[in-house]
């Protein structure tokens, strides 16, 4: 070994096993470098007492910290003074749960099958109404009651001294109003109360006799809360319905039942004599029909006609003739046209709906509508 070589000062530094000073170009180390190799002076066969040097400057070392050196390819230690870093926790979709809560506990109510009011426009331009899943406010039949009554008049036909009330329909925005045939038949003059109070005058625009319908137009109204016409060929024995009309003149009365039967067979006078018997004339304000082979009421004479009809058991009374019944999802499925009360001519204590109507079906109404436009057949 090289005597004259200095050993530098940091030689026993273990941080440095290479020194900073590096190599010169005849292999000796310089600068500071801790290691001693074998000179030439040793002779050729003697074995070098350690590696030769790399031919690239060593790495140096990272400081991670005060008083820390990494060296390169250690892992570095964390730092203690750094916060820790926590998993973050992802949020739970709060409105989302809330919502769902909120639309289980309107299914779970079981009677909150609410409704309300929405207009459609068919092809013909009739605005009808619909009744939809709104509002928790009611249900059942305070709902369609509700919903429908704006869309229920009374109607006074006046002829000379005589008056009779009953109810109808309306079907159009403009004034179309649907009722029986037997309320306005001889009338000269015919009023409209509407559920608001407010009146109008009208004018039948068309008939059928043997169908008992008329279709009236009251005049200079607009925006009217048509209602809307169901199919009461959907209509099954034992669905709950809702009547609303004018018995005794009592506008906007509603009541409540079932569909008893279908089909049934009712005969109606066609006489004009015997019409104008909303709630007075012949039969004390009874109308006259047969069914069964039983007549109630009194006679229909020997004209008459007979149409298949919806048998109800919701209180209908004189002054029912011409309203609406209802389905209960605020649909019209039938034009309310005969009752039969248990009073007689002598006495009305006995008077009274004892559950058994009689409505036109809504579908007999709507093939009829051209006709009835059209001035009717009759």
């Amino acid at each position: 070994m090289n005597e004259d070589t200095p050993r530098s000062s940091s030689a026993s530094d273990p941080q440095q096993p290479y020194g900073s000073g590096g190599y010169d170009s005849s292999g000796t180390a310089g600068g500071d470098a801790p290691y001693e190799y074998a000179s030439a002076s040793s002779g050729a066969d003697a074995p070098s007492a350690f590696p030769p040097p790399p031919s690239y400057d060593p790495a140096q070392p990272v400081t991670a910290a005060p008083g820390m050196t990494v060296w390169p390819g250690s892992p570095v230690p964390p730092d203690p003074a750094a916060p820790a870093h926590k998993a973050r926790r992802s949020r739970r979709p709060i409105a989302l749960i809330a919502a769902v809560a909120l639309v289980s506990a309107l299914i779970g109510g079981g009677s909150a099958a609410l409704i309300a009011r929405a207009t459609t426009t068919s092809a013909a331009g009739t605005t009808t109404t619909k009744v939809i899943n709104a509002s928790s406010s009611s249900s059942g039949v305070a709902a369609v009651a509700k919903a429908d009554s704006p869309s229920i008049v009374e109607i006074t036909a006046t002829s000379g001294s005589s008056e009779a009330t009953g109810s109808g329909v309306i079907i159009t925005s403009d004034g179309e109003i649907i009722t029986n045939n037997h309320v306005i038949s001889g009338a000269t003059t015919i009023k409209i109360t509407f559920s608001n109070g407010k009146t109008a005058t009208a004018k039948v625009v068309g008939t059928d006799k043997n169908k008992d319908l008329a279709l009236i137009k009251a005049e200079n109204v607009s925006g009217l809360t048509a209602a809307a016409l169901g199919d009461s060929s959907n209509v099954a024995v034992g669905d709950q319905v809702v009547a609303i009309g004018s018995p005794e003149g009592l506008t906007g009365t509603v009541t409540s039942g079932i569909i008893s039967a279908l089909n049934r067979d009712v005969t109606v006078s066609t006489d004009d004599s015997q019409s104008g018997s909303g709630s007075s004339g012949q039969g004390g304000g009874r109308w006259p029909f047969s069914s069964g082979g039983q007549n109630y009421n009194g006679s229909t004479g020997s004209n008459t006609t007979t149409y298949k009809a919806l048998q109800t058991d919701a209180a209908v009374n004189p002054g029912n003739s011409g309203g609406a019944l209802i389905n209960m999802n605020g649909e019209i499925i039938g034009i309310n046209s005969a009752m039969y009360s248990a009073s007689s001519s002598s006495s009305s204590s006995s008077a009274g709906s004892i559950g058994l109507g009689f409505a036109i079906p809504i579908n007999t109404v709507k093939s009829d509508l051209a006709s009835l436009r059209s001035g009717g057949t009759s």
